[in-house]
């Protein structure tokens, strides 16, 4: 069970920098195309839709660890404790939150009529999601919750 723990880790961690990107190259697309007023291409699509895939691949990964890991422990006191708190209970709804909102900007957007409409709200959502997760990752600058760049 620890081979598969620090398998799912490496994996997590790593698959992090893809949907980062994605989520960030989405992001300036949908904002440029939203004030640009330029057509929601098939490109604009796909790249919304890999972003989307790519953080729930993310997702996953994480859902399994939170079963599996020593960081997330429910004892007594655990609020008190940074990392466990951290990890026990905000990443994971940080996270959570990020994947609706991934979610539901993807799927309003196919409802929307103009293009213009379709960047914003995949823009709007998007943005508040890669928000949501760029403060839920544990960085390595902060110590007590033990982050890695890699």
């Amino acid at each position: 069970m620890e081979t598969i723990s620090k398998i799912l880790v490496s994996s997590h961690s790593g698959w992090r920098w893809i949907v980062l990107i994605l989520l960030l190259l989405a992001v300036v697309q949908m904002h440029a195309g939203w004030r640009g007023k330029k057509e929601f291409t098939a490109g604009s699509k796909k790249l919304a839709l890999f972003a989307m895939v790519a953080f729930h691949i993310q997702f996953l990964f994480g859902w399994i660890l939170y079963f599996v890991s020593e960081k997330v422990q429910f004892v007594p006191g655990m609020m008190k404790v940074e990392s466990l708190r951290f990890f026990s209970v905000e990443h994971s709804l940080m996270m959570t939150m990020a994947m609706i909102f991934i979610t539901m900007g993807y799927a309003k957007s196919k409802r929307k009529e103009t293009d213009v409409l379709k960047f914003r709200t995949v823009a709007i959502f998007y943005t508040i999601a890669l928000l949501l997760v760029l403060v839920a990752i544990p960085w390595p600058f902060r110590e007590a919750l033990g982050g890695k760049w890699f």
